[in-house]
């Protein structure tokens, strides 16, 4: 009997359709096997997430070097490879699909863009040729499922979002693989691999940035005046601030605002004509209300748990990722929607209705102070349709994230009871009422001078309720409420005191986790052109699911580094956008490429661009970068670094061999003197290595960074015979790494001494061997022979031994290499290399003499 083969994206969501699709008419209960669902007509499958992977294709039956020469790398025709993690996976799943008796194959993979390429990548590499038709579901109940079901759509109508899908995939390859190589080629043309990534998304958010990176270093502060002033009247004392009536903005200068006055004459003028006297009052009171804020998708929660937390987007993502999968207390967390279908209001009612009968008992770690307003909710019938939550145009792959109406269980970590409260508040705030407040504005004037005062009292806390005095206070902003000692109409104030204060502009914040996320989703506000805009304000730079793992790129490449809370930008990442103007790529990074894509992919969709034109245009693109980066390096080929001059007292050198890194003494001497020109992530200018030269000591300074980001102080000396530089300590500053292992994210535990394995910006390591190396050995580093160690090569290499095959790694003769890393913890070096054997090299026939 034939059957069809359903694929789903995830394991989870093929154990839904398992459970859903046995109520269709016709259809019997399925019997689980350990990788499948099957019945009489069905078999149910999934992948788990994107089993393939872009193959780099081969030259000459060898692997494509990294120089020039080999650019660019444009292939015709793409071939896919199991990714490692994922390979068992996409044998089941291949397996299936050639079973004769599948006769047809359904996606069920997510609605939308990517759902529909993890499938077609399935199908084009397992080469199957049978019917395909289309499940799209826009929510994961049972009638929805069921609905998608009963209404498949045809392989030809989805054929447009397959291409669109193939097309973002393919270009995102061609312009990382060409641009990267492009920048290390020409980046290592003095010798050495200086590893160059360069992404669509990546380098763009690199930009902003670096932006506001040189807006801070450009900043000159400039100081400004206030008059502050505390009135008297019949029921007490009261605040206010001296204002220019008649300001007009600026929209030139952002720091002119109508209480600043920049001439110290004119303030003090203002201080003795009021001095004294008597004033009138006038105010008005408004009612305001406030409506609860939408409910989260993954980035707006980053940017929650960023604020109130201090957790970063990546922490945020998996401890959002163990709700959802681990404790089954969250909806699916990679969500860009912050709305709920039109069918979920019974669905969102049941949730509430669950947390409502919780006992103490059976509470766990759910906030049993929220009980009351689940009870209060369902009391007064407050889960009804409403636009701002119940909305299927704006749901995509998939809603906005809540809880799924099961109790935490008392085994959560501390950070999981710390975000799963923050989505089951907004969940139940959307249901409830707008909190009303009292707005008073009141202007004190003196003869011609007016003071501004302000207030805000709470009156209903409608949603603020559910946060508590001290939350909804947070959500307000306010301290209290801004309470102001009421004034009968024309009553007179009496000035008890003036106060001129001095002030200065500030510089623009560096960005922060909350901050760099909302400018990533909203970066179409940065393209000028308004059609490329419209195309990304529906995404922005990145998608929420892959966000963190951008940032977290860049802080892997050594572009940005954390300070505290803060962004700031490298040398190294100021020089990539500064190297990218220069060479005339701005393309790369500007966020208009990705809105030029979208743009492009969206006319795709619909039917008015073809495949082919879109990666004609690609390709042209990529080759312009690699022609621009040859260009540059054959003109700069002529271009020599000065030798550099200074006396060095030990080898009597006096003229230093210059490179784009350091400063080589020009003496047979060994070992040679090498200065470098940055240290511990801080420049030195060229005075300050002279002076460490001649001196063989650099005073301490500020500025220095640790290996985990932090800056230190210290100064630099160079001891007799080393030939290299050290650091010097201030007395008790040697402690530099000092870490907070809350904030540290974890890895898995130490299969060594038990610990926590945590994921340190140069090292995955457990505390144990970082506080204390010679009880534990096992730390692993986070970048190998120019090769970063993903997170999952690492677990691998400490709970299974062996990490996959990492490819691309340059060995000390600049030639790349590809190995295996084993986990030898009974070893006196638990790192050990296993490389896969070599291919036979094939036999050359000799010809016969004569």
């Amino acid at each position: 009997m034939s059957k069809s083969l359903i694929i789903a994206e995830k394991p989870s969501v093929a154990a839904d359709l398992a459970r859903a699709l046995a109520k269709a008419p016709g259809m019997t209960a399925f019997s689980k096997d350990k990788d499948f669902y099957e019945n009489d007509t069905h078999v149910i499958t999934s992948a788990v997430g994107h089993l393939l992977e872009q193959e780099m294709p081969m030259k000459d039956g060898k692997k494509i070097g990294w120089g020039f020469t080999t650019l660019p790398i444009l292939p015709e025709k793409f071939d896919l490879k199991p990714i490692a993690t994922s390979a068992d996976r996409y044998r089941i799943v291949a397996r299936l699909i050639k079973r004769k008796d599948v006769t047809e194959i359904i996606n069920a993979c997510d609605a939308g863009r990517e759902g529909e390429l993890i499938f077609r990548n399935i199908i084009e590499a397992t080469g199957a040729k049978k019917p395909i038709r289309r499940m799209w579901m826009q929510s994961m109940t049972n009638n929805s499922i069921l609905e998608a079901f009963k209404k498949l759509r045809s392989d030809d109508e989805l054929q447009p979002l397959a291409d669109a899908a193939k097309c973002r995939s393919e270009s995102d390859w061609i312009i990382g693989i060409n641009s990267t190589r492009a920048l290390t080629a020409l980046n290592s043309r003095h010798g050495g691999f200086r590893l160059t990534p360069v992404g669509r998304v990546q380098t763009p958010t690199l930009t902003i940035l670096a932006k506001r990176e040189r807006e801070i270093a450009d900043f000159i502060p400039r100081t400004y005046y206030e008059v502050h002033a505390d009135f008297e009247v019949k029921a007490g004392q009261y605040p206010g601030r001296w204002l220019d009536t008649t300001f007009k903005k600026d929209e030139t200068d952002e720091h002119k605002k109508a209480e600043r006055l920049w001439d110290i004459a004119q303030a003090e003028a203002i201080v003795a004509r009021c001095t004294g006297k008597d004033a009138i009052v006038e105010e008005q009171t408004k009612p305001t209300k406030q409506i609860a804020p939408l409910l989260y998708d993954l980035t707006s929660l980053q940017r929650e748990a960023s604020n109130r937390f201090g957790f970063s987007a990546r922490r945020t993502l998996q401890i959002a990722q163990a709700l959802y999968e681990k404790f089954k207390v969250l909806t699916y967390p990679r969500t860009d929607s912050r709305y709920l279908p039109n069918d979920y209001i019974g669905t969102a009612t049941d949730v509430i209705r669950d947390f409502a009968k919780l006992t103490p008992a059976k509470a766990g770690n759910f906030p049993t102070e929220l009980i009351p307003h689940c009870e209060k909710i369902l009391k007064e019938n407050w889960v009804k349709p409403n636009r701002r939550i119940f909305d299927s145009s704006k749901v995509s792959d998939h809603f906005a994230i809540i809880p799924t109406g099961q109790a935490p269980p008392a085994g959560m970590g501390d950070p999981e009871r710390k975000l799963f409260p923050l989505v089951t508040q907004r969940f139940l705030a959307v249901f409830s009422p707008a909190a009303e407040f009292d707005v008073t504005t009141r202007f004190t004037k003196i003869d011609n001078d007016t003071f501004k005062s302000d207030g805000k009292i709470l009156r209903h806390a409608g949603w603020l309720a559910i946060y508590g005095k001290q939350a909804a206070n947070e959500q307000t902003g306010e301290e209290g409420g801004k309470v102001l000692v009421p004034v009968t109409p024309g009553e007179p104030a009496k000035t008890l005191d003036l106060d001129l204060r001095e002030e200065s502009t500030k510089p623009p914040a560096r960005f922060n986790e909350a901050t760099l996320l909302s400018t990533m989703e909203g970066a179409g506000k940065l393209v000028e052109d308004e059609e490329l805009a419209e195309a990304m304000s529906e995404r922005g730079l990145g998608t929420p699911a892959t966000r963190a793992a951008i940032i977290e790129g860049l802080i892997m490449d050594k572009y940005i580094e954390r300070e505290g809370r803060d962004f700031i930008v490298t040398t190294k990442g100021l020089d990539l956008v500064a190297q990218l103007t220069e060479l005339g790529a701005e393309t790369l990074s500007s966020p208009e490429l990705t809105g030029q894509w979208e743009y492009k992919l969206r006319q795709m969709e619909s039917r008015q661009l073809d495949r082919p034109s879109f990666m004609r245009d690609i390709r042209q693109l990529a080759a312009d970068i690699v022609d621009k980066s040859k260009a540059f390096a054959k003109a700069a080929k002529e271009k020599q670094f000065p030798d550099f001059i200074a006396s060095d007292p030990e080898s009597g050198a006096t003229r230093f061999k210059q490179t784009l890194d350091f400063y080589e003494a020009q003496t047979d001497q060994k070992p040679k003197l090498r200065v470098y020109k940055s240290v511990a992530g801080k420049t030195l200018t060229d005075e300050e290595v002279r002076t460490l030269i001649e001196k063989r000591l650099l005073p301490p300074q500020d500025g220095f960074r640790s290996r985990i980001g932090k800056e230190f102080r210290a100064g630099l000396e160079i001891k007799p015979g080393s030939g290299k530089v050290t650091f010097v300590f201030e007395k008790g500053s040697g402690d530099v790494d000092e870490i907070n292992w809350d904030e540290v994210p974890v890895l898995c535990q130490c299969p060594i001494c038990k610990d926590n394995i945590y994921i340190l910006p140069d090292a995955y390591a457990c505390r144990t061997n970082v506080e204390n190396k010679p009880k534990c050995a096992a730390r692993l580093p986070r970048e190998l022979c120019k090769k970063p160690i993903t997170e999952e090569n690492a677990r691998k290499f400490f709970l299974e031994g062996k990490t996959g095959l990492i490819e691309g790694m340059i060995s000390k003769k600049n030639r790349p290499f590809s190995a295996f890393l084993n986990f030898k913890p009974k070893d006196k070096r638990i790192l050990g290399w296993e490389f896969p054997p070599r291919e036979a090299k094939k036999k050359v026939a000799k010809k016969a003499a004569g």
